[in-house]
């Protein structure tokens, strides 16, 4: 069966720059065609392999990076085995130099070896490296994280904070999906998983469609992005993305932030608890936890607390970072008893 193809991405010439409040506004992705087409690692990378080493050689002070390893009869699919008892890349560490040597020694291979550093603090791996490479957030703090390695598959997964992953050197394709998709891609365990977040068990390169199935109806909401060295994308919070690193040497720097108080903390948590505490639940009861959760969160905020006198409305007034701290001691309170 031929799967229905995706939908490209929109796109916006960015190469002058970009409204970062505009594009963070979006509810989805957009490719930033040319936002970072002037880093100095772009340029290099345009260049040549040797010329991209040589520059981030001199940055590299040899700090100790995690890095996985895997056979090129992976094909680049970071992955678990097929028990599903471990993964099939060896993880260790590395220094950032040997890394950096091997990836332009072997990238360039017919088949070459899986050599991965994952979602590792740029600072901390090339310092000096954002002086020259960057983009301005203004009044937002968001962590900064480098990927490097040769031709990579990573599986179909979402993250909560907005996105903007920029393509230093390389090449990447982004396969997107709305959330509501979660059913239509066979979504993996949590506590066990290859990129830290549940993924996808559908080999994008070679899908399984009796096993399956509705990995159909999820490529018909597909978006497909295709970057060069220079172009970034922004990834709204939560949307399924699957990413492969098609050249022989990539380098991508991601941008993580919130626009939401952290003080809020993760509605991952919630969902943790969630399935601990009330999935299991008779039927019936869980009915009446789905009608108090619509009732005071996700229906009409002000609805629960219009009738309650405001000096006693406690966590039903609008959440501060003072409520909040208030709140948490209570339950902690509660929990110690």
């Amino acid at each position: 069966m031929e799967l229905p193809k995706a939908t490209p991405v929109r796109e916006v010439e960015a190469d002058q720059g970009f409204d970062l409040e505009a594009v963070s506004a979006s509810l989805e992705p957009v490719i930033l065609r040319g936002a970072v087409s002037d880093w100095p690692v772009v340029k290099a990378a345009k260049t040549s392999d040797t010329a991209l080493h040589d520059y981030l050689s001199v940055f590299d002070r040899g700090a100790k990076v995690p890095v996985s390893v895997g056979s090129p009869a992976n094909k680049g699919r970071v992955f678990y085995t097929e028990d599903f008892a471990g993964f099939n890349v060896e993880r260790g560490t590395s220094s950032m130099t040997e890394l950096l040597r091997r990836v332009k020694d072997h990238g360039g291979a017919e088949h070459p070896p899986l050599i991965y550093l994952a979602s590792a603090d740029v600072d901390e791996c090339l310092p000096g490296f954002r002086e020259q490479n960057d983009l301005d957030f203004g009044q937002y703090r968001p962590v900064i994280s480098i990927w490097i390695g040769t031709r990579t598959r990573i599986a179909a997964h979402n993250d909560l904070p907005l996105n903007i992953a920029c393509v230093a050197a390389g090449r990447r394709r982004f396969t997107l999906f709305p959330p509501d998709q979660i059913e239509n891609l066979y979504v993996g365990p949590f506590e066990t998983t290859p990129a830290g977040r549940p993924i996808s068990l559908v080999d994008f390169a070679n899908p399984d469609l009796d096993r399956y199935p509705r990995f159909t109806q999820a490529m018909a909401h597909a978006r497909i992005a295709e970057l060069e060295p220079g172009d970034a994308i922004f990834i709204p919070s939560m949307w399924w993305h699957h990413v492969e690193a098609l050249g022989t040497f990539n380098i991508l720097m991601n941008y993580w932030w919130r626009t939401v108080p952290a003080f809020l903390g993760t509605p991952q948590d919630v969902l943790n608890h969630a399935m601990m505490t009330l999935r299991d639940m008779p039927q019936e009861e869980k009915e009446i936890w789905r009608q108090l959760f619509d009732y005071y969160v996700f229906g009409e905020s002000s609805a629960p607390r219009d009738h309650v006198p405001e000096n006693i409305r406690g966590i039903l007034s609008p959440v501060t970072e003072k409520s909040a701290r208030q709140v948490r001691a209570f339950l902690v309170n509660r929990l110690n008893r």
